[in-house]
């Protein structure tokens, strides 16, 4: 009985398509080439997926959503959503590998100077490697204050500190920093083989979930950049992280839907294949409302993924549905992951079944790329906001 491979072949006639036909064909087929055979292994191993990234750059799906003009396809958020989603079906860890690809094209695109602009945003296409790196051990997801400081010198800014805990940089070859100046925190594109600049594995570098490389500290000694390697406006850093956060938290929405669509499909897939008292696993009825519950929370988390991006794309409330569809997603991308091991058995429990990693990279996700605790108090914020506005304006 072929249980152990999730039927990718069921994603277009279970889930409804999100984007036209012929884009989903062709990623679906990049997936099937460059991801799917390669999943457990990259887990497995934690390792960074360097094949399956290079290819998708290749394919063009690393810079999706940058302008023509910088080597991309100016597509839309949807479309982004859906090569996360796709490519999470099949491995989160090349998913989260690509969400720290997205965060450094955002940073730059939207407040780089030119002369940045122009120097890296073309590598997005040939298969550059980011990493987002703003967590220090003292502050964890305090970026307000750092330890890692920036000082003026005659020819640009000179860099010192030590990140922690850095998703992609096990492969990463340049960086979006954050760093302290006389001003404030402020943003620095820093590139892994300038002079001073090292990683180190620390005690707690490997996760059990969304493995894709031990997360490496980044250590900076003396690190000279040039002036336009700042990007935006000094002492505006943690405004700009904010922003970028913004942005990669819908997409990170799509990652934990791709996790749930695997797992729903594994599932069912199981269940109607196992055998037990002379029917199968799927005509039980309790399977069934299992099954039935999940579909439906998955179907209600997917929809607001993309309402998601679509405020993207039309820069309106970015923030709200952004913190939302990741804080939806995430929960449901756990909770379907604990409902198909317990649909599967003993088997489900196995290390030859996907759900162990299935259930720990949902697990993970709800605490990367900012925690549910975190999303819900800017939620509540956009909520706060409303009700002051409303307040006013009845006083006025």
């Amino acid at each position: 009985m072929d249980t152990d491979t999730p039927p990718y072949q069921w994603s277009r006639a279970l889930w409804a398509d999100r984007v036209d036909a012929r884009f989903l064909d062709g990623l679906r087929d990049a997936v099937r080439e460059h991801v799917l055979p390669f999943a457990d292994e990259i887990d497995r191993d934690d390792v960074y997926p360097t094949r399956a990234i290079k290819a998708f750059a290749r394919l063009g799906y690393t810079s999706l959503t940058l302008p023509e003009e910088w080597g991309g396809q100016g597509a839309s958020y949807t479309k982004c959503a859906a090569v996360f989603e796709e490519a999470s079906y099949a491995s989160a860890a090349v998913g989260i590998s690509l969400i720290t690809i997205l965060q450094a094209q955002t940073m730059i695109l939207h407040f780089a100077p030119e002369s940045l602009k122009q120097y890296v945003l073309p590598k997005f296409a040939q298969g550059l490697i980011t990493s987002y790196a703003l967590t220090e051990a003292n502050h964890g997801s305090d970026i307000r204050s750092l330890d890692t400081k920036a000082a003026r010198t005659e020819n640009g800014w000179r860099l010192n500190g030590r990140k922690s805990f850095i998703t992609s940089s096990a492969a990463a070859e340049a960086y979006i920093i954050l760093a302290e100046t006389p001003v404030g925190v402020s943003v620095f594109y820093v590139e892994h083989g300038m002079p001073g600049v090292s990683t180190e594995e620390g005690a707690n570098a490997s996760t059990f979930g969304l493995r894709n490389g031990p997360h490496m500290d980044l250590i900076l000694e003396n690190v000279e950049i040039p002036f336009d390697h700042m990007i935006g406006t000094e002492g505006k850093g943690v405004r700009q992280a904010v922003t970028t956060l913004d942005y990669s938290r819908t997409v990170a929405g799509a990652i934990s839907i791709g996790i749930a669509r695997a797992a729903f499909d594994g599932a069912m897939h199981f269940a109607a294949r196992r055998r037990a008292f002379d029917t199968t696993v799927l005509q039980f009825q309790g399977i069934q409302w299992y099954l039935a519950d999940l579909m439906t929370e998955i179907d209600a988390a997917r929809l607001l993924v993309y309402e998601a991006c679509r405020a993207l794309d039309a820069h309106e409330d970015i923030a709200r549905f952004s913190s939302e569809a990741k804080l939806l997603a995430s929960r449901v991308a756990t909770r379907t992951a604990e409902q198909a091991v317990q649909i599967c058995g003993a088997y489900g429990v196995t290390m030859n079944a996907p759900f162990g990693r299935y259930l720990r990279d949902a697990k993970a996700y709800e605490i990367a790329g900012g925690s549910s605790e975190i999303l819900k108090n800017t939620i509540a914020k956009h909520l706060l906001r409303f009700m002051s506005a409303q307040q006013e304006a009845n006083h006025a």
